[in-house]
């Protein structure tokens, strides 16, 4: 028999377009249930046995709104309401799910268009090819304009918050303005914590970059990578393209270049299968709307601070480099560019400069840094011979 909760759900359902078929097999019931529910108006009438106390019937709503958010994947549904102050077992949770799982291959997704200039997409992706000689695994950072499809990528070795906003920027600059909004997906350089019904908190750095730029931050639906879905095709059009047309890269500086004549030959040039247009063409309707780039070009570098310990050197990423030692026991300030280029500053004025190397080739000294403690260190006191003769006796 149909409880009212059934029903609400079956009300839901239909009005999402789902099968009546596919809402009995959801239900556990016959398909003649749901068409006599639905002529009825509501559930059959009568009393209904008092159902058993369950510590997961609090938590079932949740687990539906979840579940419409694509998360399908148990392990992940539990750790989510465990969060949420769950304690009950596993095995009841995928019980719950399972009558609904055949809703996952009945969902649809609507497709939406967005404005020209309104929304640029963001996304990483990530493959491995020889670069100088040997394999790296290689990031690459996709912006894609939500009305004209037309996207440019860049390469790198990183995908870390400075390497995100460089990314960012240098497709704006590709494109030549910048979108009224810029979307991204949930990691940790865009977005802090993004919960169902809860608000989205961005990173502060990435907040202050879209100060910069002008734009408004969005950040997709959590588990809902479709919302983005322009951006995520993009990612596996570039691997299987691009990296199946070139393997083999002298640098990355290399890569990019030729990225950019493939965007300009190849991906611009293409007729886009939903919209059934060039590219190109689609955007040059589309290159009036974004807004203007800042005067000044945002500085992705990463900063930070670092205690001098007592022997002239700071750490960084595993490794050590020195700095004037007279600065120990003192807090510099450290400024790290994308070409490595390590730059320590004490009350605002130079005192070092370094290449970032890796762990393995060792600490990277100056030894101008260190002269003055080396020279305390082997200093070697002068005593007067009257000294010594005021000690003979003695003896």
């Amino acid at each position: 028999m149909l409880t009212k909760e059934d029903w609400m759900e079956i009300k839901a359902q239909i009005a999402r377009g789902v099968y009546q078929k596919d809402v009995a097999k959801q239900l556990g019931v016959h398909p003649k249930t749901i068409r006599r529910a639905l002529k009825r108006g509501g559930p059959p009438p009568g009393r209904r046995p008092r159902a058993r106390v369950s510590k997961l019937d609090e938590f079932k709503p949740m687990i539906d709104e979840l579940l419409r958010a694509n998360v399908w994947n148990g392990e992940v549904m539990y750790r989510e309401i465990q969060s949420r102050g769950y304690t009950g077992g596993t095995t009841i949770v995928r019980d719950y799910m399972r009558p609904r799982r055949p809703l996952r291959e009945s969902r649809a997704t609507v497709r939406f268009e967005t404005d020209p200039g309104k929304q640029m997409q963001n996304d990483w992706g990530e493959t491995t090819t020889v670069v100088a000689g040997r394999h790296r695994k290689v990031y690459f950072s996709v912006n894609t304009l939500g009305y004209s499809r037309r996207f440019h990528f860049w390469c790198t070795d990183s995908s870390d918050a400075e390497h995100t906003y460089e990314g960012m920027i240098r497709s704006c600059e590709h494109f030549g303005g910048v979108c009224r909004e810029v979307l991204v997906d949930n990691q940790k350089s865009t977005v802090i914590s993004h919960r169902i019904g809860d608000r989205v908190r961005f990173n502060e750095r990435f907040l202050d970059f879209a100060g910069c730029y002008g734009f408004t931050p969005r950040a997709c639906r959590p588990y809902r990578a479709r919302t983005k879905g322009k951006d995520e095709r993009m990612v596996g059009y570039i691997k299987n393209t691009f990296f199946v047309r070139y393997r083999t890269f002298e640098s990355f500086a290399h890569m990019n270049r030729l990225a950019e004549r493939w965007l300009e030959d190849v991906a611009d040039q293409r007729v886009h299968g939903t919209v059934k247009e060039v590219v190109r063409e689609r955007f040059s309707r589309e290159a009036p709307f974004p807004g203007p780039l800042p005067a000044v070009r945002c500085d992705t570098s990463y900063r930070d601070h670092r205690s001098v310990s007592w022997d002239g050197y700071i750490d960084i990423r595993g490794n050590r480099y020195s700095v004037p030692s007279a600065l120990c026991g003192q807090t510099v300030a450290v400024r790290i560019s994308l070409d490595g280029k390590l730059t320590v500053s004490a009350d605002d004025v130079i005192v070092a400069e370094h290449t970032l190397r890796r762990v393995s080739e060792g600490w990277v000294s100056v030894p101008a840094h260190h002269a003055d403690l080396w020279r305390r260190t082997f200093q070697v006191e002068h005593r007067k011979l009257s000294v010594y003769e005021e000690v003979i006796p003695c003896n």
